[in-house]
């Protein structure tokens, strides 16, 4: 994974690390170790889901850029998709509080995003590829290119 990637990685897993513990903190106090138990539980989803989201719109961009902005979309769609169904299905467990992993499953995304969002604004990324040097070679004056 080059620099860059990771730079945003952690860019943006450190700040939902971050709110998932307050949440917990919280949840612990509202709701007791379940609701502990089920914000980190939310935590763990989100930044599973959207790391590996991130890492596969990145490879995208590398190996396709023309299908960057479609796949970002589409990515998207899907992971809102699969935390929402991830509510549903944990809408009644008992295993932990499902209302402290619902609202901590959408702080920590729009955390997520945010803190992605500013990742990416704050990164030096080229927008086009330098030409190197040792590719070319020396042009002679008065030589026709």
């Amino acid at each position: 994974m080059p620099s860059n990637d990771v730079r945003t990685l952690l860019q943006t897993a450190v700040p939902t690390a971050v709110a998932g513990a307050v949440a917990a903190v919280i949840s612990a106090g509202v709701a007791g170790g379940k609701g502990a138990l089920g914000a980190i539980v939310a935590t763990i989803v989100v930044i599973l889901f959207m790391g590996i989201g991130l890492m596969v719109l990145q490879r995208t961009a590398r190996s396709m850029p023309h299908l960057f902005q479609a796949m970002g979309l589409a990515l998207y769609t899907a992971q809102l998709l699969l935390l929402f169904i991830f509510v549903a299905v944990f809408k009644n467990t008992s295993l932990f509080n499902p209302k402290a992993f619902a609202i901590t499953l959408v702080v920590t995304t729009l955390v997520w995003i945010g803190a992605q969002a500013r990742a990416h604004m704050k990164a030096k990324i080229l927008y086009v590829e330098p030409e190197s040097d040792k590719d070319e070679k020396p042009k002679k004056p008065g030589s026709a290119a």
